[in-house]
Formats: C-alpha cells, structure tokens, sequence
C-alpha cells in the first residue's frame, strides 16, 4: 500500500524492522542542520518522558470517567479487546479495536436488560437515580448535520506572552509523538520531523483564525497504531476524512459520548510504554543522575497532573509543566553536571 510517501509491505501490519520503506532519506543541509538542533534540545532522554507522561497523563481520564460508567463492563471489554488484540489474526485483527466497541455496547446493552440501571439508591421513598449503562437517548434527539460556529479572532499582548512558552511544549509533544511512530514503524522519520511541526503550526494558525481551538497531534491515535499495528499512511488519511465528515454529525458524537469504558485503558497504557520503548532502544541511561532527576520530576508532575500558578490567571499543570520540567531540568543540570556524567549519556541519541 502507498500513500504519503510510504509503502507499507504484506498486509501493513508493523511493527517490522524495515516494514516501512522511505524512498528517500537523503536530507538537505538545511534540513540536516535542523535535526541536529532538534536532536540537541530533545535527546531521547527527554523525548521517551514526554510520550511516557503524555500516555499516563491520560490515566485518570480513563480510571474518573470511563471505568465508572460501569466496571464490570469496562473489565470485560477491557479483557476482550486485549484477547482480539493478541489472538485474532487477518481482517479480525486490524479491528480488534473496533471489535471490543461491539463488544462493549453488547454487554452494556445486556446487562441493562438483566440488572436494570446501575447506581440506583433505595430509599423508603423507592428507587431513585442510577443512570443506565447504555444511554443513546441523546443520539434521537441530535440532528444528523451540524455547521460549527466560527468568529473572528481576538488578540491580546499578555496573553500572546503568557501562551508563547507554551509552543515548546507543544514542539517537544510533536516530536516525541514522530519518535513514538517511529519505533512501531522500524523507521526513525528524521526526515519528516520539521513537516509534522510545521503543519501542526499551519493548522494551528488556521484553526484559531476561525475561533477553534489550537490543533496538536493526538496521542490516542498513536494508542490505537501501536495496538492495531496498522501503520499506512494512506488508511490514516481515509481515517482523517471520515473524521472531518463525522465531525459534522452531532448524531454521530451522541453515539461516541456513550462508549463504554475499558478499552481506553489499553490505548493509554500503550502510549505510555512507548515512551518507555524510547528509552530500551537508544539506551538511555537511568542510573545517571543527569537523566533520572529531570525525568523523575518531569514524569510525575505530568502524570499526577500537579499545577504551578504563576499569576491569577495563568498556570501550567500536567503535560506541559511535565515537558517543561524535564526539558529544561535536564539542560540545566547537563550545564552544571561534571564530565563524567555527561560522557555516560546515552550513545547515538536518535
């Protein structure tokens, strides 16, 4: 299969060393120059932190809102979708995701029928609350078409200010996300690392010139890479167009609103254990303390999601305190480190 440059051989499933084939590698010195920056300020040290707290930084998102709608439910999808994951093979296998959605909503839907609403509390008055675990009642009452709403931007000095560190985080989450696809694909995409940042950057600019949000590439569909194996450019592009149509379905947003939890789980975890993959494969070296105190500190402000408020109305928490911690930690401490902890950094650091 073709698309975007790549070509993906057998049935696209990877990870494969030289599954992946980049018909040219050969970088301009423009280009070349660029990497060696970016490799500078982003080592493998702290690009494996970044996708690690990227991932797990998404762990309470799946244990406060997904898990709770039902746990039983999210165990057995949860076991299920890692069964299809595992077990299945061919067409059966590059669905496996989509295998344990049916899933979920099947036992979802089953166990509504058998055990009624789940969370209801008696009370000499009766039975009040409780919620079901299947509830589609808002996908009759959403319209199939809907136009998002657009208006003119707005700009604000200390605002611009305030936001513009942030860009490095962002930076650092592209390149960290490239990385990540990188070690499933057996492909390192040097080449097209000021491309992914770039158009993240073009499509930021167009997005908030319309009222959006600021864009930024997704680590939940790198979840889903890493569990599918499915890495072709082309089905990620017919992937982004049925996002765009979709996005335009209210009704079809209703249907996501009700997925059942379990699966995400899985997806966050995988994100997570990339960043770790990082590490094993370039050899970074935790015993150095040049390493292991920024990650250390970097990492778990990501992922407990802990906040620095700057000003009344600016702080950084999560993700980006976590980049920023790491990133800049790790800098200081390579200034201020002896020789012979400098010298034991990881070698080749793709």
């Amino acid at each position: 299969m073709r698309g975007a440059g790549w070509t993906v051989h057998g049935d696209g499933r990877s990870p494969l060393p030289g599954a992946v084939v980049r018909p040219d590698e050969r970088l301009s010195w423009g280009r070349t120059v660029g990497l060696g920056v970016v490799h500078a300020v982003l080592p493998p040290a702290v690009t494996g932190a970044v996708v690690l707290l990227i991932g797990f930084n998404l762990a309470p998102v799946a244990a406060g809102t997904y898990w709770p709608q039902d746990q039983w439910t999210a165990l057995l999808t949860l076991l299920f979708t890692g069964f299809a994951l595992v077990a299945l093979r061919g067409f059966w296998g590059r669905v496996a995701i989509f295998l344990g959605l049916l899933f979920g909503y099947g036992v979802s839907w089953l166990f509504d029928r058998v055990f009624g609403r789940i969370g209801v509390k008696h009370t000499p008055a009766g039975h009040t609350g409780g919620h079901w675990r299947l509830d589609l009642h808002r996908v009759g009452d959403a319209p199939w078409f809907g136009w998002p709403s657009t208006h003119a931007p707005a700009f604000d000095g200390s605002a611009v200010l305030v936001a513009l560190p942030v860009v490095i985080v962002l930076i650092a989450e592209n390149v960290g996300h490239v990385k990540a696809v990188g070690e499933m694909t057996g492909d390192r995409l040097d080449s097209v690392l000021g491309t992914a940042i770039a158009a993240d950057g073009g499509t930021t600019v167009l997005a908030t010139a319309l009222g959006g949000p600021a864009t930024t590439t997704y680590a939940e569909n790198i979840g889903v890479m890493a569990a599918t194996r499915i890495c072709s450019a082309a089905a990620y592009w017919a992937a982004a167009g049925f996002a765009i149509l979709f996005g335009l379905c209210p009704k079809f947003g209703a249907v996501i609103a009700a997925v059942p939890g379990g699966i995400t789980v899985i997806l966050y975890g995988m994100i997570g254990l990339l960043g770790a993959r990082i590490w094993v494969d370039n050899r970074v070296d935790l015993g150095n303390p040049l390493n292991l105190v920024p990650i250390a500190g970097g990492v778990v402000a990501g992922i407990g999601n802990v906040t620095l408020r700057i000003t009344d109305t600016f702080s950084l928490s999560g993700i980006a305190l976590g980049t920023i911690l790491v990133l800049a930690g790790y800098h200081a401490l390579r200034l201020a480190a002896p020789a012979h902890l400098r010298e034991r950094e990881a070698p080749g650091g793709g």
